[in-house]
């Protein structure tokens, strides 16, 4: 079990990686054009789904719970992915929904697995508010989605540098507890030898 937790906190970490550098060249370009914003957007979600995805499935071989919200968030990254690269004709609006949705089902998937392991990693707080963060931020970008592109754009970088950080600490949390989490089953003990 201790493998799986230390490779999807990798994982989980390198996902982070890629959301700050998408929120990194939102900010920097922030007259991207929308064509630009689509593929962007695509490879973030699509990068960021396979490794959430592989690290889901990682943790069901090893019997690990709490893999399950990582296969869903994961699944739905990549579908989301996928989709944004076979319609980059998708409009302004078309997009920032879009982007909505997938921050808030990813969101709500995080949250529930950072609930789920808090008392078990002490990073698990890290998770969770990432998941509350970008469930907030959907519903906010579903509510004023004419707020202008450049706005948006820079609503999506700050968000993703956000959410990138959040997951880069749960991640790295979790790789320094993995011998001291507390197992299903398993005293504490048996989880450090």
């Amino acid at each position: 079990m201790e493998n799986a937790v230390t490779r999807s906190s990798w994982l989980l970490a390198l996902g982070g990686v890629v959301a700050v550098i998408f929120g990194i060249v939102a900010l920097v370009v922030p007259g991207i054009t929308l064509a630009a914003l689509v593929i962007l957007f695509g490879a973030f979600a699509l990068i960021g789904g396979v490794l959430t995805l592989v690290g889901g499935l990682d943790r069901a071989t090893d019997h690990v719970r709490h893999w399950v919200p990582m296969v869903f968030s994961g699944l739905f990254g990549v579908a989301i992915g996928v989709f944004t690269f076979f319609r980059p004709d998708l409009t302004a609006l078309a997009l920032v929904y879009l982007i909505a949705v997938w921050a808030v089902l990813t969101g709500i998937l995080e949250f529930v697995a950072g609930v789920e392991l808090t008392g078990q990693a002490s990073g698990a707080w890290a998770l969770w508010l990432g998941g509350l963060v970008s469930a907030v931020f959907g519903v906010f970008i579903a509510l004023r989605p004419a707020g202008g592109a450049l706005a948006i754009v820079w609503l999506i970088g700050i968000y993703a540098i956000v959410f990138g950080v959040l997951r880069i600490i749960y991640a790295y949390r979790l790789s320094k507890d993995v011998r001291v989490l507390k197992w299903p089953g398993k005293d504490r003990s048996a989880a450090t030898g």
